[in-house]
């Protein structure tokens, strides 16, 4: 779908879903909001939370999920290097920015009932300083959304749909031994509404609730994916928003590429499944909600040990490469992203075939090793979906005796001049076979230049 298709959608849901809330759906401010959305969501980093995603977000829901979905991630600071300058005129009478970290900060003498709201609702106060794990990004597309929308949608319906924004944050536990986020979020509508005179009643209150848990579940529902292979590729898609040095294919280094890795190894490892997915009373059925966890923990498990494979396997490129020189790029090694017909210049067409290849020990083992061979479900623009080399270790090696050079990786990725201490951790016969197929590749090279 290309952006005046986007647009035209964007525009549809909003006026669709706004004279459903009883709203001005032919307002004509409605054209240049639509435009601020797409605009906003195909920046140049934007690699997953594009339009297509905030259209997912919005799948099937009620009007207020809709609109919530469409503006939720309007503003991303890591993602797109700072504010797009279409939402700055929402935003700049409220925050200040000191060495790259934003604070609330409103303007001298600026009195705003709805900055005010928001600020309510997300728990924030004057002078707090913004972060972007903690509900940055959510609270100020939250202000936009409200900025945007005045004056066509009524009070009432602006506070629902930052609710469903705030729920958005993602991965909390409880706030409290015996509160829930989710629980919190009920106790400050019921607040803000005594505070704006909106009289929402407590049932009013919950149903908002629960269509925000809605908003917030099929925000990460790819947690949830049935097909391991699936969660990864969204995973990749992920990968090059926070690491911009991705873009340039065929040129990133090696160490670029692991440290894109080892960042999502990191983050995957910290997560746990229980504050991924959340319940509020009957959103979603305890059946939906136990299927969402248990497919959740058994993709994190899965990534867990794929990415651990797959920075080992780097870990062992980087060590070699530095043979190289200190920035190699990953295609000088393994050789350009594969194109029709230039097969025999890849690093992988000349590793030597494995005699009596490794066999899975778990249905664990099996699927990650069926991922590492086959690869994820999707391609991605800056990598194959398959992992060669990775595929070629375990094959030779086993899965435990690879995992065992995590510890002497991790040691190398801290300190470069352990290097050698990584190399000889590996198994012998694998180093042997790595180089042989770097011979064999730079030997074609510089055939090219006879």
């Amino acid at each position: 779908m290309d952006a005046s298709a986007h647009l035209a959608r964007c525009l549809n849901e909003l006026k669709l879903s706004i004279a459903a809330l009883g709203g001005d759906a032919e307002s004509s401010k409605l054209p240049g909001v639509a435009a601020l959305i797409i605009q906003s969501m195909t920046g140049e980093w934007r690699s997953f939370h594009t339009p297509d995603h905030i259209f997912e977000v919005g799948a099937g829901g009620s009007p207020t999920e809709v609109i919530a979905a469409l503006f939720h991630d309007l503003v991303y600071v890591q993602v797109d290097s700072g504010i797009n300058l279409n939402l700055s005129r929402y935003l700049t009478p409220f925050l200040q920015e000191e060495s790259g970290v934003l604070s609330i900060q409103v303007q001298e003498g600026l009195q705003d009932p709805d900055f005010e709201m928001c600020l309510q609702l997300f728990g924030f106060s004057y002078g707090q300083k913004l972060s972007p794990f903690a509900g940055q990004n959510e609270f100020l597309s939250a202000l936009v959304a409200v900025k945007a929308l005045k004056g066509i949608l009524p009070l009432a319906q602006l506070v629902k749909i930052a609710a469903c924004i705030e729920a958005t944050i993602p991965f909390r536990g409880p706030v409290a031994p015996d509160k829930t986020c989710s629980q919190q979020l009920a106790e400050r509508l019921h607040a803000i509404s005594d505070h704006c005179g909106l009289h929402f009643s407590t049932a009013e209150i919950d149903q908002v609730v629960m269509k925000a848990v809605s908003v917030a579940n099929r925000d990460v529902g790819n947690f949830a994916s049935e097909d391991p292979a699936d969660f990864l590729s969204n995973t990749w898609n992920l990968i090059p928003e926070t690491n911009h040095e991705l873009a340039q294919i065929n040129v990133f280094t090696v160490k670029g590429y692991r440290n894109s890795l080892q960042k999502m190894e990191g983050f995957l490892s910290f997560l746990q499944s229980p504050t991924v997915f959340r319940q509020y009373l009957t959103e979603p059925e305890d059946a939906e909600y136990a299927k969402m966890q248990q497919n959740c923990a058994r993709n994190l498990e899965i990534a867990r040990i794929y990415l651990r494979a797959k920075l080992i396997s780097i870990g062992l490129l980087e060590a070699t490469s530095l043979r190289l020189g200190r920035n190699t790029s990953l295609a000088a090694l393994m050789g350009k992203l594969p194109n029709e017909g230039d097969d025999n210049m890849q690093l992988e067409t000349h590793l030597p075939p494995v005699a009596e290849p490794y066999q899975p020990q778990t249905p664990q083992e099996a699927l990650v090793m069926d991922l590492i061979h086959r690869g994820r479900s999707a391609e991605t623009h800056y990598d194959v979906k398959h992992s060669p080399v990775a595929d070629y270790m375990i094959k030779q090696m086993g899965f435990q005796p690879m995992m065992a050079l995590l510890a002497p990786c991790r040691e190398f990725f801290n300190d470069p001049s352990r290097e050698q201490a990584l190399l000889d951790a590996c198994d012998p016969v694998v180093l042997k076979g790595i180089y042989a197929a770097l011979r064999v590749l730079y030997t074609l090279r510089a055939k090219a230049f006879a």
